[in-house]
């Protein structure tokens, strides 16, 4: 005998029949007896873990009333219902399947109990009490209260009125139920039906799915017509609250057909359909309120529309008509979804009636199919006449909506049912104690298994069925839908077909997805393409909608983006800004990298300024190398040579330091041009000045008691001053680089289409010392040479200085007003420039002259004819 949980022991309790004030006895008892029995007819089969089922099987019952009774009463069930059967034997079939399956509840066998609804809420709220509390006489109660219901799920039923009814009070103790037809949006109330799933899809997605076909064809003017009640009423409500210019668009009209024929009605609405812009018609009606619609389409000769149809007449073949078909040809509807079962047919096929035992659904069935009886017919049931039944016939012989397998729709929501109820169990004894998700970490067992534990993994539940659907429940029961859909062709021969061209569905992972095969689409146009449905023609990239005033949002104008701003897609409510590196293209539909502005080797300011500098360090090298081959000669050893050649690589350095100054601003080079520079122009001008005074102690020891100033200006004195005067440069720049370093900057001020790069000089004041320094330096070479111009010597290097500084400083007064006003890469050029003329000033002045006699005249380039000067004088 099964034992039972305490709810589920209080569930069979509250059913007992009482007719005496005794019965109230019962509840305390350690035992609940039957008072009566439902007599139901079903297919069981048994296993560890038993599933429950309800298929209408036969219909139109006749019971004596809608209780139990204590006598035995067969009932009468009139006309065997051959797809219900079938439903039931695919019920049958999944279970085999996952008992021959290792991977799925390895050595748990599943067995089933299904019962026949016939038709009737009063037999399948029967059918549901019985397969929840058994229907054993008497029912001991355990001292622990612990047990394994008879079922842990119910599959059914295929009536959402019925589901409503017995969800109502199975959901009371969490017995998980799962139909496979019942499609009210109501059933989506977890507070009303808590342990309620479906694996056919709410109401609700119906509409989202025709939103979804709207949005691929771009359809975003379209009409709605509905019947008048709650069908398409909440249709009506669902479209209008989902749909938005963004997903779908707007409704140019909502009509609701009248219930009964009222022709001044149709009339009017067609009317509107005829003088409507929208091409596309949007149908939430019944197929009785169609006909009465199409009869005045045809009336006005209203064509050239594309008909969207509702589930509820997909498939009205009384519309499918050669009369109609040059106005609904082309018709696109929502089906419930197909599936393939691999080896179903092999299964239906082994089904054979015993002779030896009283199989009545077998026998029925085989009645049915090949117009035959046993003999003697089963008891209670009608006989089905014709010829005697020898069980042995062949089903491969007929051909009958049972075995067609091509065209699974309820059945497949069967299979899928079964699946998630033996995942879901599978989920649950794979447990690990300790770990569960029940209180204390607790897990299920099988052999105190309570309903509300499947209920729990069956909202988790997540698997793909080997047609390749995700079957897995959302937050309200509703299994992740999915829908075919349906198009209306007129062959040329005449005939019609409604074919499958595609699928709406929804994943965990993608979300809700539209497949569509456009191939395979009939269009009733002339062109054979889909029809164009707008209020306003879509809005290219480059432009945003502006909605017009007083009419729908899917009515704009298109305006052309301002300067800075793109759209890059069609029909853009507004308008991006662009990054700040990027500009908007001419056509306003793209950002595109804003052109970069600095001095570059490859543009022609850069090439000659390049060259230039490449130029003066060439001459240097030339003039060293003069140098160097007449390094014994007087001219070259006058006034300190080796100030002279480290001059001459000072000045070189200089023109080299201007490469610095062209190409992109890096971080590096912005803090090494500035140093580089500085340093290379103190020790240029360092030599220069000790040069001068050089030139003036020389003269001043020529004067009697002037001897003992030159011990102050011998080679070692002269090195160390150009390395201390150089080293304070050298201390600047350091300062410099590490309290304000200067660093590549992206100036946007200039042209809001155009990247400025430059180097920002960081610290203004590091960069003003630096050049004071070296005016500083300069001026007093330029006052100490102008001092010792007229001191007696044929070759007196002094006038050289004195011009080479005034060259220098001119340059140099005259680059700060210029680079202040220069923008950008002008800036740098500016200062390039003045690098390179100071630098060629120095270079001419000071070595021009000497290279002169070296090369020209040689003659001059002796002691006597560079003292001859003084000579003469004494």
């Amino acid at each position: 005998m099964w034992t039972f949980s305490y709810i589920n022991l209080f569930f069979l309790v509250s059913l007992c029949f009482y007719i005496s004030s005794s019965a109230f006895s019962t509840l305390y008892s350690p035992s609940c007896r039957l008072q009566g029995r439902f007599h139901l007819h079903g297919m069981h089969k048994a296993g560890d873990v038993v599933l429950g089922g309800l298929f209408h099987m036969h219909f139109d019952p006749n019971y004596p009333d809608l209780f139990f009774t204590s006598e035995p009463e067969q009932p009468t069930c009139h006309g065997f219902d051959v797809l219900g059967f079938k439903q039931a034997q695919t019920m049958a079939f999944a279970i085999d399947e996952i008992n021959r399956n290792p991977k799925l509840l390895p050595n748990v066998t599943l067995g089933y109990s299904v019962y026949d609804n016939c038709l009737q809420l009063g037999t399948g709220f029967r059918a549901a009490l019985s397969l929840t509390s058994g229907q054993e006489d008497q029912v001991i109660i355990p001292e622990t209260c612990e047990g394994t219901p008879l079922v842990l799920g119910i599959v059914g039923e295929d009536s959402s009125t019925r589901s409503i009814a017995i969800s109502t009070v199975l959901g009371l103790y969490r017995v998980p139920m799962v139909s496979y037809f019942s499609t009210c949006s109501c059933l989506s109330d977890r507070e009303r039906f808590p342990s309620f799933f479906r694996t056919i899809p709410s109401d609700a997605f119906q509409v989202r799915a025709m939103i979804q076909i709207l949005k691929h064809f771009g359809w975003t003017w379209a009409g709605l017509l509905i019947s008048d009640s709650d069908y398409g009423l909440h249709a009506a409500q669902s479209l209008q609250s989902d749909l938005s210019p963004a997903d779908g668009g707007c409704l140019a009209y909502l009509e609701v057909l009248p219930q009964t024929h009222d022709p001044a009605e149709l009339r009017r609405i067609v009317e509107i359909m005829r003088k409507s812009t929208a091409g596309v018609v949007i149908v939430f009606a019944h197929y009785s309120e169609m006909i009465n619609l199409m009869e005045e389409v045809v009336r006005q000769n209203v064509t050239g529309l594309q008909w969207i149809a509702s589930e509820a007449w997909t498939s009205a073949a009384v519309l499918q008509t050669p009369h109609l078909m040059p106005y609904l040809g082309g018709t696109l509807g929502i089906a419930i979804r197909r599936g393939e079962i691999p080896r179903l047919r092999d299964f239906l096929l082994n089904i054979k009636p015993d002779l030896n035992h009283n199989n009545t659904y077998e026998k029925n069935f085989w009645e049915h199919t090949f117009k035959c009886r046993f003999a003697p017919p089963p008891s209670g049931w009608v006989e089905a006449g014709g010829a005697i039944c020898t069980g042995q016939e062949d089903l491969e012989t007929v051909q009958t909506e049972f075995m067609d397998i091509l065209n699974l729709r309820p059945e497949y929501n069967v299979y899928k049912a079964v699946y998630a109820l033996a995942y879901a169990l599978h989920e649950l004894l794979q447990c690990e104690p300790g770990r569960g998700p029940f209180s204390g970490n607790s897990c299920g067992d099988l052999q105190r298994l309570e309903p509300w534990q499947v209920v729990y993994y069956l909202e988790k539940v997540n698997f793909t069925t080997s047609f390749g659907d995700e079957v897995s429940f959302d937050e309200n029961g509703d299994v992740l839908p999915i829908y075919d859909i349906m198009n209306w062709q007129w062959l040329p021969d005449g005939g019609i077909k409604v074919q499958n061209v595609g699928e709406v569905k929804k994943s965990a992972l993608k979300g809700e997805e539209l497949t569509l095969h456009e191939d395979k689409i009939y269009w009733n146009f002339k062109s054979k393409e889909p029809p164009r449905s707008v209020c306003s023609e879509s809005c290219p990239p480059g432009t945003r909608r502006a909605r017009k005033k007083g009419e729908p949002e899917c009515c704009f104008d298109c305006i052309l983006c301002s300067e800075g701003k793109i759209s890059n897609k069609s029909d853009s409510t507004e308008c991006i800004s662009c990054p700040e590196d990027f500009w908007s293209s001419p056509q306003r539909d793209l950002c595109v990298p804003k052109k970069t502005e600095f001095l570059s080797y490859h543009e022609p300011l850069g090439i000659c300024l390049t060259a230039t500098s490449l130029l003066g360090t060439f001459i240097c090298a030339v003039i060293l190398c003069i140098f160097i081959c007449h390094r014994q000669t007087p001219i070259v050893r006058a006034n300190n040579s080796e100030l002279s050649f480290q001059l001459l690589v000072s000045i070189k350095l200089c023109f080299l330091c201007s490469l610095l100054f062209i190409g992109r601003p890096r971080l590096w080079t912005c803090q090494l041009r500035h140093a580089a520079f500085g340093i290379s122009f103190v020790l240029c001008v360092s030599c220069i000045l000790v040069k001068t005074m050089v030139v003036l102690a020389v003269f001043k020891a020529s004067k009697p008691g002037g001897g003992a100033s030159l011990k102050w200006f011998g080679a070692v004195q002269q090195r160390g001053t150009v390395l201390v005067l150089t080293s304070v440069q050298a201390a600047i720049c350091t300062a410099w680089l590490v309290s304000a370093s200067p660093v590549p900057h992206k100036n946007t001020q200039y042209h809001n289409d155009k990247i400025v790069y430059e180097c920002v000089v960081g610290s203004t004041i590091g960069f003003a010392v630096l050049l004071g320094y070296i005016g500083l330096l300069a001026l007093l070479s330029f006052l100490l040479a102008f001092l010792a111009r007229n001191l007696p010597d044929n070759f007196n290097e002094a006038k050289l200085i004195t011009f080479s500084m005034l060259i220098f400083c001119a340059v140099w007064v005259a680059f700060v007003p210029a680079y202040v006003s220069s923008p950008g890469k002008y800036a740098d050029a500016v200062e390039v420039f003045a690098i390179l003329a100071s630098s060629f000033g120095l270079l001419l002045a000071l070595f021009g002259p000497k290279c002169y006699i070296i090369l020209v005249r040689p003659e001059r380039n002796t002691k006597k004819a560079i003292m001859g000067r003084a000579t003469t004088k004494s």
